[in-house]
């Protein structure tokens, strides 16, 4: 098994850092051991301090990684970390890679179920990873839009179908939230909440230049895109400002 990720806490929420998130999560696939993981970023941050369910739904997954802008600049700047953001969208994208090779090579393939976005989003999401890699084996898909009864269903599905990657696309904190009540349904299975990812892979949507990515400003594009998102926006300076008090307290180590 490859060395454990270092844990530290960022406003009391672990973050883990490690040089290969994905090898990481493909040997706990091949053990059976499944994970949890939360992509954590300032807005989540903040929702947690405000969703105490939300915080220790974040605080029992077995792996959470730096995706936002606001948490990378935590590590490195106060906590003198060298740390590179690690986008949740990439993140599923290299384990999606990897599935589809090796299935290519295996007599057991592994599955991946697609699940959340408006109706028909996440099948064209499928379909064009199973376009990019013939190899990989989707066990299904399902719209995030559903009443109770096709809820359940979904329920049985998972059961039945176990699939070995499960990515939810419910948006914060309800991903996260549902991730957390029915991983037991799959409990061998990497599970992982992949926010709009869905609407990027279905090309209804485009992520930012790489450029911005690379300078931490991937969420300016957002906000130009969907100016709607300015309310959500403004927890970014509460995140800087809550940050800059919390590291002068001492309470910002590692844990």
């Amino acid at each position: 098994m490859s060395k454990l990720p270092k844990l530290f806490s960022v406003l009391g929420l672990p973050v883990h850092v490690m040089s290969d998130y994905p090898n990481w999560l493909q040997e706990r696939l091949e053990l059976g051991q499944g994970a949890h993981v939360v992509t954590l970023n300032a807005e989540m941050t903040m929702q947690a301090e405000r969703n105490p369910a939300l915080a220790d739904v974040i605080r029992r997954a077995e792996l959470v990684i730096p995706d936002g802008a606001g948490v990378v600049l935590y590590l490195q700047l106060l906590l003198k970390q060298n740390v590179k953001r690690i986008p949740g969208i990439e993140l599923a994208e290299a384990l999606i890679q990897s599935l589809g090779k090796s299935n290519s090579e295996s007599n057991l393939p592994s599955k991946v179920f697609f699940y959340g976005g408006s109706p028909g989003v996440a099948q064209k999401a499928a379909d064009y990873w199973q376009s990019q890699l013939p190899g990989l084996t989707v066990a299904g898909t399902h719209s995030g839009y559903h009443s109770p009864q096709e809820e359940q269903y979904l329920k049985q599905t998972l059961s039945s179908l176990q699939p070995e990657l499960i990515l939810v696309g419910l948006g914060v904190p309800r991903q996260e939230m549902w991730i957390a009540q029915n991983r037991h349904l799959c409990p061998k299975a990497i599970w992982i909440g992949v926010g709009g990812s869905f609407d990027i892979w279905s090309g209804m949507k485009t992520r930012a230049p790489q450029w911005l990515g690379k300078n931490n400003l991937e969420w300016l594009y957002r906000l130009y895109k969907e100016p709607w998102r300015w309310r959500r926006m403004m927890s970014l300076p509460e995140f800087a400002l809550k940050s800059f008090v919390y590291s002068i307290t001492g309470k910002a180590v590692v844990i």
